[in-house]
């Protein structure tokens, strides 16, 4: 279930409720007049089954909630109301199959963006990367594979092919390019200097045989960035988060661009080359099969899944003509009868 905090300008409750009762799908609603100060009007509360929010939400933004009110969405752990399973069982679908479309968009959104967190996360994974590849430790790169914040990106790239829009896309290219750029120029002045120091030697990178598949790429990187890309794409749009970290684990971005830095600092430029493919076959997979698994979902949730349907409105009473009839006084009252 799905809990929505509505803020109706004043004026307009009377349709916003209309519309609401009318859906299928919702349970628990609760109207408190007056309540919001800023914006200034009604506050409407109601629970609804994942699969049926979207038409509802478009539905309150069609009638201007988007402009001059409010829609706040939170997810509902635990709902303990006949109403609530009454809902969800006349909701078409299944509520992990729906996708909540402005949900994800505002999510790909903020993973779009530059900022000093992603930057500083995507840094220091790259450099414990790096030096799970210079010792080797397996276990240094999967914990650098989980560490990495990429995938984001990658899903605000995805999204903006789906929705043709070349802004969130370009967005998006920017963050990963900026954010890998840098992450491996850090990373790479921190190997050049423990190099100096005599810490990191040439010789370090010629006994990596556990760790020679990040420089390697073949087409079984290419199907296992396919088959992460289509996993991550379906736990976000899910809210699995537990599927998301299998897909950190599952993809050799971050190993990549450590093992590409290190390279670079130790003077092995055919590595260098082989660690950038790497990384490109990586995302691009991703990019593809996460693009096609969005296509699917809204592809198969219109053929399979439906629209919600809504309740007709309530015919209006009949209206009996008025009869006259007389009173014991013997005067003569006219009734409406309904």
């Amino acid at each position: 279930m799905l809990h929505l905090r509505v803020i109706i300008p004043a004026g307009r409750t009377d349709r916003v409720l209309e519309a609401v009762e009318r859906a299928t799908g919702v349970a628990n609603i609760v109207v408190m007049p007056k309540a919001a100060r800023r914006p200034k009007g009604d506050v409407l509360l109601l629970d609804v089954a994942r699969e049926a929010a979207n038409d509802l939400i478009e539905e309150l933004k069609r009638l201007g909630l988007e402009e001059d009110g409010a829609i706040a969405i939170e997810n509902v752990e635990l709902t303990i109301s006949r109403a609530a399973e009454k809902a969800q069982e006349q909701a078409p679908g299944e509520g992990d199959d729906a996708v909540i479309w402005d949900q994800l968009a505002q999510r790909v959104t903020a993973d779009s963006r530059i900022t000093w967190a992603f930057l500083a996360f995507l840094a220091i994974a790259t450099q414990i990367a790096a030096i799970g590849v210079l010792i080797p430790s397996q276990i240094l790169i999967v914990g650098a594979m989980v560490l990495g914040p990429e995938f984001g990106a990658v899903a605000a790239i995805c999204f903006g092919l789906l929705r043709r829009e070349p802004r969130l896309i370009a967005v998006a290219v920017r963050t990963l390019a900026v954010g890998f750029g840098a992450a491996i120029l850090v990373t790479f002045l921190c190997a050049f200097v423990s190099r100096g120091i005599g810490w990191v030697e040439p010789e370090m990178l010629r006994h990596n045989q556990d760790v020679w598949f990040i420089v390697s790429p073949d087409k079984w990187s290419f199907i296992v960035a396919v088959l992460a890309g289509a996993a991550g794409v379906l736990s976000i749009t899910a809210g699995k988060s537990s599927a998301l970290v299998g897909v950190f684990i599952s993809v050799t971005t971050v190993p990549a661009a450590g093992y590409m830095a290190v390279a670079m600092a130790l003077g092995r430029w055919d590595e260098v080359g082989h660690s950038l493919a790497q990384l490109a076959v990586n995302i691009a997979g991703m990019v593809a099969a996460g693009t096609a698994t969005l296509f699917a979902q809204r592809f198969l949730w219109q053929r399979l899944g439906g629209r919600v349907p809504v309740a007709p409105a309530a015919p209006p009473r009949p209206v009996v003509p008025a009869v006259r009839h007389r009173t014991n006084g013997g005067k003569r009252r006219t009734g409406t009868r309904r």
